[in-house]
Parts: structure tokens; C-alpha cells; sequence
């Protein structure tokens, strides 16, 4: 009993948000980014990356602008697929914002973990392509190799920042993004890195993978208005517009930031994920994987569900997600739920998939930073069932001190992050 009682009372290492960088639809630098989600100003367009005319969803939210010499050389860039690529520029942009300098720091101390979904399937698409097309192996490119596989990010993002000591890819599905930062919280709790280089990135703007997301029936219908189509929990919604990019965030040991004189965006307290077992692709319909998740951050962090100012809700304006969601909430929160402030920011960015848990987790720790929550644009008409605070359309002035962060991803997969807005002392 005596040997519990010391291990149970001993204390955590605070993990905090030193730096960040993001490759979005609505920003390539935190300020642009910021300013537009907190305006709602949408980044949809009609798809101009390929034809699709004969295709029922022709608008999405992609990237324009992406100058990739700016993070690496054309040979490198040459090299990886465009999902590398964000994921590179994101990550030279939060070790940048951390103010780090890898190279003078112990190398077993660091790790760098990357989400995903379809990884660099772009490579192994064309060089399928190529060997019917042409057929012979020896017009493929060996990179074809080295980009298929699953974890070439993580490997590529190691050798771009030289970091030694752990690389890792964590997939699972459109949770990838919360769960590779959840991934790096653990293991600077655990002691075994001081800091890690955490994030998501994905590419589906892929002409047979988005046709494939045609064929689910998951993404908006209205073409002719790119900007108004995403209605989270909105009556009239039916769907999500697709998005691509990264984003990447800087955690650290709070002793070992505050020694270099580090900046702290916001600190994460928890982290919880579950498996539903239920279906392929959609949710449980009484929501028992989200709330699962959200009890198990909760307990991690060790807060009572009162004490939950804000939630970035996974939020994908389809007819079953948001009900659901929005009942895993009130099972959980109980009459709080009525209290707390919710939000979907995915119309401003787009569903960027397994790098949304990521760019989202980047916006929840802004918000707590900038004391101003964002809303859920597009938002004019709740459904019935979606009947809590959802922030519609402008966003709140509030001096949130605790949020989540949910997502989930195909075959039942969810996920739940817990920060805090920073303070040095527990």
C-alpha cells in the first residue's frame, strides 16, 4: 500500500504548446490563419486540382499559394508526395515559432510523431499508373517504393529536423491528428523525450480517393456556393467540404521550456481515445465512442466535466455526426452541457481529415491563448436535435480556462485532447 500510495502522489510533468505552425486551406502562417478563423472566413472553392464536372460534390477547401522552396529544396520537394511536403513546411514552422535550435539538444531527448490517413498515396497511385501505362517496371521511380510507405513521413520529418531519438506515424483515421499529439503528451509525461514535434498531415485532394468520398455521400451537394455550404448541426446541412494540409505543434517538458525561456501557448492535461466496433464508417448512434473518449481525457487530466469551458467539436455538418456528437456531450456533461460553448471550425477550414485533429488542436490552444472562442459559421437554422451552444457565426469574447478537442475517424475510432489556457503554477 505504501509503494501505491507514493506512485500515485507522485507529481506529472506538465506538458506544454511551445510552438506551432500550420499548412491550411485559410493560412499558411498562424496570424492569417487566426484571424481567419475567428472572422469565419471560409477557404471553399469549386475543385480546380481535376475535372469534376460528371462528379456530384465540386467544391472543397484547397490550398492555393503553397511555395514549397521556401522549406526545401526542389530536389527534396521533387521527391515527396504534396502530403510530405505540407507536412515538412508545418513542422519547420513550429520548431521556427518554438525558437528551437534541435541540433544542441540531447537527441535521445526528442521525438517527432506524424498522422495520417492515406499517407503518400499520390506515389503509389502514379506509379501504378505508370507500370500498366507503360509496362515495364523500369520507367518507376525506386521513390515509388520509399513513398508508399506508411511511415515515410515521420522518417522524412526526422531527417528534415535531425531528430534521433524516436519517429513515429499514427494512424487512425481522421482521429490521427488528436491522437499523435496524444502520443507525444504521454510520452514526455512518461519521461521518455523532453520534448516532440507532434502533428498531422493529408492530401485526399486525390482525383480517385475524392471520388471514392463521392461515393460515401459524406461531403456537401451546394456547388454553387462554395463558402455557405458546411452547416454544422444546422438543419439544412449535408455534408463537409474535403480540406488538405498539416498542422504541427512543438510539446514540451514545462521545466525544459521554461529553462530556454520558451513561450507557452496553452498546456495539455489529458488525452483519451476509444474504439467503437461498430461499423466501418459511421458512429455508434448513441454516441458511445465519443463519450468514452471525452471520460477518459477527462479522467486523465483529472477535472470534473464542470469545470469545461469550450469544446472544438469534430463537427462535420452529415445528418448522423452532429446528433450524435451533440448527444455524447450531454451524457457526459449532464446539465453542463447547457453551460458549456461549442464550436465547428471545419467550414472555415475544410475536413483536412487525419490532419484535423491537429489543426484543430492548434485552434483550441489559440483560443485559449487570445481568450476568444470561434465560431461555427453558416450555422442559421440548429436541427432539433442540435440544441446546445454552438457559437453561431460570430465568435465570443470568453475567459475560457479549459477546452477539448474531439474528433473521429472510419471504423469507430475517436479522440479527445484536454488544454488548459497556461498559468505556471498546477
Amino acid at each position: 500500500m505504501a509503494a501505491s500510495f507514493l506512485i500515485d502522489s507522485e507529481p506529472s510533468r506538465r506538458v506544454v504548446i511551445t510552438g506551432m505552425g500550420v499548412i491550411a486551406p485559410n493560412g499558411q502562417d498562424l496570424g492569417t490563419f487566426w484571424n481567419s478563423i475567428r472572422k469565419g472566413i471560409s477557404a471553399a472553392a469549386r475543385v480546380s486540382k481535376f475535372d469534376t464536372s460528371r462528379l456530384p460534390h465540386q467544391v472543397a477547401a484547397p490550398i492555393t499559394g503553397f511555395d514549397s522552396r521556401r522549406y526545401m529544396e526542389a530536389k527534396m520537394a521533387r521527391r515527396c508526395d504534396l502530403s510530405t511536403q505540407y507536412a515538412l513546411a508545418a513542422a519547420t514552422l513550429a520548431v521556427r515559432d518554438a525558437a528551437l535550435d534541435l541540433s544542441v539538444l540531447d537527441p535521445d531527448r526528442l521525438g517527432v510523431v506524424e498522422g495520417t490517413t492515406v499517407s503518400s498515396m499520390e506515389s503509389v497511385l502514379k506509379g501504378h499508373k505508370n507500370y500498366l501505362t507503360h509496362g515495364g517496371y523500369h520507367l518507376l521511380s525506386p521513390m515509388t517504393v520509399v513513398n508508399g510507405y506508411s511511415g515515410e513521413g515521420s522518417s522524412r520529418l526526422a531527417l528534415a529536423l535531425g531528430i534521433r531519438g524516436h519517429a513515429i506515424t499514427y494512424c487512425s483515421g481522421c482521429a490521427s491528428g488528436n491522437d499523435a499529439v496524444g502520443y507525444a503528451f504521454r510520452m514526455i509525461q512518461d519521461d521518455e523525450v523532453d520534448l516532440m514535434v507532434a502533428g498531422a498531415t493529408d492530401d485526399m485532394m486525390i482525383e480517385p480517393m475524392y471520388a471514392g468520398l463521392c461515393l460515401l455521400k459524406v461531403m456537401t451537394t451546394r456547388n454553387d456556393t462554395p463558402k455557405e455550404a458546411m452547416r454544422p448541426f444546422d438543419r439544412t446541412r449535408d455534408g463537409f467540404l474535403l480540406g488538405e494540409g498539416a498542422a504541427f505543434l512543438v510539446l514540451e517538458d514545462l521545466a525544459h521550456a521554461l529553462l530556454r525561456g520558451a513561450r507557452v501557448y496553452a498546456e495539455v492535461l489529458g488525452h483519451g481515445r476509444s474504439c467503437e466496433a461498430y461499423h466501418p464508417t459511421d458512429s455508434h448512434p448513441d454516441g458511445i465512442g465519443f463519450r468514452r473518449a471525452m471520460q477518459k481525457a477527462l479522467r486523465k487530466a483529472r477535472l470534473h466535466p464542470s469545470e469545461v469551458d469550450y469544446i472544438n467539436a469534430h463537427g462535420t455538418a452529415t445528418p448522423t455526426n452532429d446528433p450524435i456528437e451533440t448527444r455524447a456531450i450531454k451524457a457526459v456533461f449532464g446539465e453542463h452541457a447547457r453551460r458549456l460553448a461549442i464550436s465547428s471550425t471545419k467550414p472555415v477550414t475544410g475536413h483536412m481529415m487525419g490532419a484535423s485533429g491537429a489543426v484543430e488542436t492548434v485552434i483550441t490552444a489559440l483560443a485559449l491563448q487570445h481568450q476568444e472562442l470561434p465560431p461555427t459559421i453558416n450555422l442559421n437554422d440548429p436541427a432539433d436535435e442540435c440544441d446546445l451552444d454552438y457559437l453561431p457565426r460570430q465568435a465570443r469574447p470568453y475567459p475560457a480556462r479549459v477546452a477539448l478537442n474531439l474528433s473521429a475517424g472510419f471504423g469507430g475510432k475517436n479522440s479527445c485532447l484536454v488544454l488548459r489556457a497556461y498559468r505556471q503554477q498546477p
